[in-house]
């Protein structure tokens, strides 16, 4: 099942969108998509609604997607977690997963614009797969626990600033928690609808000019694994959202490092999740 929000920034409301395109209205079900959704069986009542039928459809034209679950209580990424991207960056391959944490106000609707930030100079893509977790998590005793945790996956853009990230402080935050720094979305994927997280492509542009062309199955640590990692430090909650790495292409690799300007435009894809357009301004 896809689930998404749409409506104005703080207006939207919970969807569901079918197979053959409709987007029907879960207000009658849940008042939001948020970890007290998905900790309540929300996906389980919002499916049974709609194979009960009579949900309301919405009209389509006009209406602003945001992102397909609210403001999350946190999110966690692992940086470095494509063999390709880890080399294009000239760092060694990391024996544990190298983690960070983005503050969840960055997180906006998939076609948003995006804002390079007063001072920039070095703003960076990154398209990712993202997990959502369903239900609380706490020391995961293996993949096996961690698949029973999530809720579904979505696209994610871990926009970053690389000045900010790699040269104002040994920690990475201040170049990951920009404003508008994490659209997510178009919609967030059930985990048995996409099956194995490790069988996606993913895809970005600049202009029109393909950077990204990357597969889950080149992460050097899987979803599984992050997750139950992750669990043995922290207790993820239902709504948080763990951002799982980027595969090779980014500006910082390339040649030139041909970092974002206002007015470029990014679009960018994971197979089966949806895909994303930003235009970017000047904060």
């Amino acid at each position: 099942m896809k689930l998404l929000r749409v409506g104005a920034p703080g207006e939207e409301r919970p969807t569901v969108r079918t197979d053959d395109g409709r987007l029907l209205d879960l207000s009658s079900v849940a008042s939001d998509i948020d970890g007290a959704f998905l900790a309540e069986d929300g996906v389980d009542r919002a499916r049974a609604a709609v194979a009960a039928g009579g949900l309301p459809e919405l009209d389509a034209d006009g209406l602003r997607v945001g992102a397909p679950v609210a403001r999350p209580g946190k999110i966690v990424c692992a940086g470095l977690n494509y063999r390709d991207h880890a080399a294009e960056t000239g760092a060694p391959i990391p024996p544990r997963p190298v983690v960070f944490m983005k503050d969840p106000g960055t997180v906006v609707g998939p076609y948003d614009e995006v804002l390079i930030p007063r001072g920039s100079v070095k703003t960076d893509w990154e398209v990712e797969l993202a997990v959502v977790i369903g239900r609380r998590a706490r020391y995961l005793d293996g993949p096996a626990a961690a698949r029973a945790v999530i809720a579904g996956y979505a696209v994610s853009h871990d926009v970053s600033e690389r000045e900010f990230q790699l040269e104002y402080s040994p920690q990475w935050d201040l170049g990951k928690s920009c404003e508008t720094f994490n659209p997510l979305g178009p919609w967030l994927v059930t985990a048995d609808e996409v099956g194995d997280p490790q069988n996606l492509g993913l895809h970005l542009s600049v202009n029109g000019v393909k950077r990204q062309d990357g597969h889950t199955g080149d992460m050097i640590f899987p979803v599984d694994h992050i997750v139950a990692y992750l669990s043995q430090y922290m207790v993820l909650e239902p709504g948080d959202v763990i951002n799982t790495g980027t595969p090779a292409g980014v500006a910082l690799g390339l040649p030139g490092t041909p970092y974002l300007r206002s007015g470029d435009t990014v679009e960018l894809s994971v197979d089966g999740l949806g895909s994303q357009r930003q235009t970017f301004g000047q904060a």
